[in-house]
């Protein structure tokens, strides 16, 4: 039987271009992988023709032998640190798996360390790891020994391969090493005094080294057990991914163990984890002392120049400009195209060999894109493009053109004539001789890069593409190219199946990752790191659990399954999340609450592990704001707090915009108006002041400035403010926005007593919602569209009650407490209004949703609209005579209209 046959990235370990074509060993023989070669002796030793096809001596079971391999493999391909563990740490991780055979293991390992006293000891121990690779003469299936081309076969090759190629002075100096290695992890157990390490190198092998045997006690004694997993006297080893201590990165000594660096794939795993943790969560991460510490990595290993691209990511995420520059510019400078981008792709091959001019051009414009700086970034894409066809790398301009997608997609450009090589070169290619707009070349672009990707087989880019194709349709109709002629299409609106198309389209990366093309090469360490920073949760239930029993158990499923993490790369989880953060948006611009919230929640509770900290902020914010819509405001700030906990408001521009958002709405609820005019300046404090970049936020500041005008009745300044807003959204095509826009048009006319103007913006913003597919914003629409038409005269009740009744169903199925307040309101004035509605036939007609309106409205402490209710309240009770009920309303009429009037404690308002 063949232990851990074909495991996959054992044929990649011993490829030489895995060692960064150096020509230099594949793999540097430490103190650390004589240990491990040991312990793979004793999981498979050397086999025996016609043996039994127990597991062999000491264990007591399969499980309890797979358990002991399970364990190798992730050692060899753990990443956690670019140093190798001490002998402590690897005795306290060998612990939690020794427990059956209790603690033979740990001493079989110290006892086998402490004869290495000499050069031909050395000799014996990998001559003996050479049986461990060769079958028996009349071997059987049944016989166990160790795939040579396994995972664990491969390592041992290496290692015989590295001991074979050392000269004399190499084994002496790894003696050495190996006796520093069992001595350093606790000062009490040095050598002797008389063991000189600058002595003769005789004097050395001659040292007695049994004064290590004290520390071996310890672990017989269960010290290991009193310790955690994960703590490392490594400066960067932590248990968290996404919390680092490296406030003790300072205090690393490049004396300790200097050359006890990892593999050349674990080097550059780690290196790859730390990428995934500056972009999970940035701020964990402190700028210097992270620099300090890839310093040293540089120091211990000069050829490594992917170092220099993490110092860039780092200076990046921390918003450092020319740190970040001079780092991308050293790296390229360096790496002189010999080496790539971190290979974080889910595709068989690796997508851009970076280095080159046109990838350092890419990366160029993706940093002047992040700093909000567009037409120098269009810029560098543009040279991207053009040195990408010059050298035919398809792969690099499809990603080129995928990078320019996004930059206009996400920063409003009116016009990019000039920028994008020529204003005619997107649209010969398509037969036209006339520039495009920015959204036709948007279009053309994402089909570009999709097509692109699709012929490559670049499935991450391809997932992307068909994201950005999806948020493209939500928003942007698509005109066809040419509007004339018999064939011309008269459809101008989304189509929400082609949204919902490409989005089930996005997931492939996650459905096809069980494929060939997507399994073999996905193994970047981090699962087994992981799963060694589990281990001991994981050792400790085993072990309480067999406690309570009156036997030992093997329970290898409890073993291998308590607390591991997804096998699942992160990019590809990233991708998978994404789409369903996206379908949380289409279903919120759609109009459907439960299908936001049940998305929002999706990705909150699957992917939160793999996101980004924005993104998974994105969909705690998204759900807070399902809270405050249906629940009120106490709910909602319950839930920002907690959020607060997790996404500091000073890290988190979502979470921080969010709060912002829900002050806002609250003050103007409340009539705290010059809090929420504070709320407001702050608002644009925010956002930059670059033409173009932050345009959601500079429009959403507009509109809330909008918003708190008009309820301090200044009509002709919100007036001014909203169609100044109108043509900036028309400037960047914004029509998803216009329709927000030209409803709040009409609710300024309205409540300015000026309906007949009213009503072409109320039209409008109906004909906006109906192309764009948005239900519930055209349900308001219409439902204002009836108040317009009340506010006209009691003759067009009846038309106004029609209205109301179009728009009930989407609203009280699902819209908020404010709208379906506002709509029973309405629907009771359009009662009340009719001349032919008599209140004492049908009282129930009125006061129903009035009564339902004034439950709704106290969670969100609308007084002007709840004095609105009072009133009508006190009305319909007039109607009917019962003037105890009439009075009571009235009192409470009074009660808002007083709290609306004269505001106190307003500075209370930003409190929560």
């Amino acid at each position: 039987m063949s232990l851990f046959a074909g495991v996959g990235g054992g044929a990649g370990a011993a490829d030489p271009a895995s060692a960064g074509g150096t020509g230099r060993v594949l793999l540097e023989l430490t103190p650390h992988k004589i240990a491990v070669c040991h312990l793979v002796q004793v999981f498979a030793p050397p086999a025996q023709a016609g043996g039994d096809s127990v597991p062999p001596f000491p264990f007591e079971s399969v499980a309890h032998h797979n358990r002991l391999g399970l364990f190798l493999f992730m050692l060899t391909r753990s990443c956690d640190d670019f140093r190798e563990p001490s002998l402590e740490e690897l005795l306290r991780q060998l612990k939690a798996v020794d427990d059956l055979t209790n603690g033979w293991l740990c001493e079989q390992l110290t006892s086998t360390l402490s004869v290495l006293n000499s050069p031909d000891d050395l000799f014996n121990f990998f001559d003996k790891l050479r049986a461990v690779l060769t079958a028996p003469e009349g071997a059987s299936a049944e016989d166990i020994f160790l795939d040579p081309n396994s995972q664990l076969g491969v390592f041992l090759r290496c290692c015989i391969l590295a001991f074979n190629s050392m000269t004399f002075e190499g084994v002496c100096h790894l003696l050495a090493d190996l006796v520093m290695y069992c001595n350093s992890t606790d000062a009490s157990y040095d050598l002797a005094e008389d063991e000189d390490f600058d002595t003769e190198m005789n004097n050395l092998m001659d040292a007695d080294i049994g004064s290590q045997a004290g520390i071996f006690e310890k672990y017989r004694q269960g010290y290991a057990s009193e310790s955690h997993m994960g703590e490392s006297t490594s400066a960067l080893t932590c248990a968290p991914m996404s919390l680092h201590d490296f406030d003790e990165a300072n205090n690393f000594k490049a004396d300790d163990n200097p050359t006890c660096l990892r593999s050349r794939w674990q080097l550059e795993a780690y290196l790859n984890q730390q990428a995934d943790i500056l972009e999970k969560d940035p701020s964990s991460v402190p700028l210097n002392s992270f620099n300090a510490t890839m310093t040293q990595l540089q120091t211990l290993a000069p050829e490594l120049h992917r170092v220099q691209f993490l110092q860039y990511l780092n200076a990046l995420c921390h918003d450092d400009y020319v740190a970040s520059l001079d780092n991308l510019h050293r790296y390229f400078d360096y790496s002189a195209g010999m080496q790539g981008l971190f290979g974080r792709s889910v595709s068989p091959m690796q997508d851009i060999v970076v280095g080159k001019y046109e990838s350092a051009l890419l990366c160029l414009g993706n940093l002047h894109c992040y700093f909000g700086h567009p037409k120098k970034a269009l810029e560098a894409f543009a040279e991207a493009v053009r040195v990408s066809q010059m050298n035919n790398d398809d792969s690099c301009l499809a990603y080129v053109l995928g990078a320019i997608s996004n930059l206009l997609s996400k920063i409003g450009m009116s016009n990019t004539v000039g920028i994008i090589s020529s204003p005619y070169s997107l649209g010969t290619n398509i037969g036209l001789g006339t520039p495009l707009s920015i959204q036709q070349q948007l279009l053309v672009l994402l089909k570009r890069s999709l097509k692109r990707a699709d012929i490559l087989k670049l499935p991450s880019l391809l997932s992307f593409d068909h994201l950005s194709l999806a948020k493209f349709e939500l928003k942007h109709v698509q005109r066809p190219l040419v509007s004339f002629g018999p064939n011309a299409s008269t459809k101008l609106r989304t189509c929400p199946s082609d949204v919902c198309k490409n989005l089930r389209l996005s997931t492939r990366v996650l459905t096809d990752f069980g494929t060939d093309a997507l399994s073999t090469t996905n193994d970047n360490g981090s699962f087994s790191t992981s799963w060694l920073r589990n281990l001991s949760a994981a050792s400790d239930s085993w072990r309480s659990s067999s406690m309570k029993s009156t036997k030992l158990h093997n329970d290898f499923d409890n073993f291998h399954y308590h607390a591991q993490p997804s096998p699942v790369p992160a990019p590809v989880l990233q991708l998978a999340g994404s789409g369903y953060l996206l379908r949380s948006t289409a279903w919120e611009h759609y109009g459907s609450a439960p299908m936001v919230r049940m998305n929002a929640l999706v990705y909150a509770t699957c992917f939160a592990d793999a996101a980004s900290s924005s993104e998974l902020s994105l969909a705690y914010v998204k759900l807070i704001q399902q809270l405050a819509v249906f629940k009120g405001y106490s709910a909602a700030f319950c839930a920002l707090k907690l959020a607060e906990k997790k996404f500091p408001s000073s890290t988190s521009l979502h979470i921080q915009l969010l709060r912002m958002q829900i002050l806002h709405e609250r003050a103007l609820h409340q009539g705290h108006l010059k809090v929420a005019q504070q709320i407001c300046d702050e608002f644009g404090v925010l956002s930059s002041s670059v033409c173009g970049v932050d345009i959601e936020l500079k429009i959403e500041a507009s509109v809330r400035r909008a918003r708190t005008l008009l309820a301090a009745k200044q009509y002709s300044q919100a007036a001014a403010v909203a169609n100044s807003l109108f043509s900036t959204c028309y400037k960047y095509n914004m029509q998803v926005e216009n329709a927000s826009v030209l409803l709040l048009l009409a609710e300024i006319h309205r409540k300015s007593d000026n309906a007949v103007l009213g009503l072409p913006y109320a039209l409008a913003s109906q004909s906006f919602c109906k192309s764009f597919n948005l239900d519930l914003l055209e349900a308001s629409a219409t439902l204002t569209l009836a108040e317009l038409w009340l506010a006209l005269g009691s003759s067009h009740a009846e038309r106004a009650l029609s209205l109301v009744h179009q728009s009930l169903p989407m609203i009280l199925g699902h819209g908020g407490l404010e709208l379906c307040a506002r709509a029973h309101i309405v629907l009771a004035k359009c009662h009340l209004s009719d001349p032919k509605f008599s209140v004492p036939e049908d009282p129930e007609a009125v006061l129903d949703p009035l009564n339902q309106a004034t439950q709704d409205l106290q969670a969100l402490e609308y007084h002007e609209m709840a004095a609105e209710a009072y009133y009508l309240k006190a009305m319909a009770y007039n109607h009917l005579g019962k003037l105890n009920e009439r009075e009571e309303a009235a009192a409470c009429f009074k009660e808002h209209i007083t709290a609306l009037e004269n505001p106190h404690n307003e500075e209370d308002s930003l409190a929560y």
